[in-house]
């Protein structure tokens, strides 16, 4: 059983306990699951550090994107009732130091996710993203914040 795993079984448990499973109670369980893991970390054996590693860094690319979407959400929005719009429309090449097909696949979903950008395909080589972008005024500064932002961060949880 993998950590993870165990971790939602206990705040099922947990939430069972308690006679509801409302979402304060999952996320209680969960956190004081992991809290109890983490604890017991040296039960589990070398090599099982990687989980908890990954999950609190899966926390921060979640709220990262979350903060994203919502700062993209707000400049299309400004943009599509303005009279001039602000608009640098420009298909940019993004290598890529991910590696693996899941990596690649968040980055390019993240990106596809985020309103004014459209990852639109994966070379061959799988070493780059073609993104299409409206706000490309400086393509090297976009491709250098997508790679500092969305990949650095999907790279960590990975890692």
């Amino acid at each position: 059983m993998t950590l993870f795993v165990l971790n939602v079984v206990i705040a099922l448990t947990w939430a069972a306990l308690w006679n509801g499973f409302s979402a304060p109670n999952l996320l209680a369980g969960f956190g004081l699951g992991f809290a109890g893991l983490w604890f017991a970390r040296a039960l589990f054996g070398p090599g099982n550090d990687r989980y908890f590693r990954a999950l609190p860094q899966g926390a921060i690319l979640t709220v990262y994107f979350l903060r994203e979407l919502v700062k993209s959400c707000i400049n299309v929005a400004r943009d599509c009732i303005a009279p001039r719009p602000n608009l640098h429309p420009a298909i940019v090449r993004m290598p890529l130091t991910v590696q693996s097909d899941i990596e690649i696949f968040l980055v390019a979903n993240l990106i596809s996710l985020t309103p004014g950008t459209l990852t639109l395909d994966v070379t061959p080589d799988r070493s780059a993203l073609l993104i299409h972008s409206i706000y490309a005024e400086d393509p090297e500064a976009l491709v250098e914040e997508l790679k500092s932002g969305m990949e650095h961060r999907v790279r960590e949880v990975f890692r």
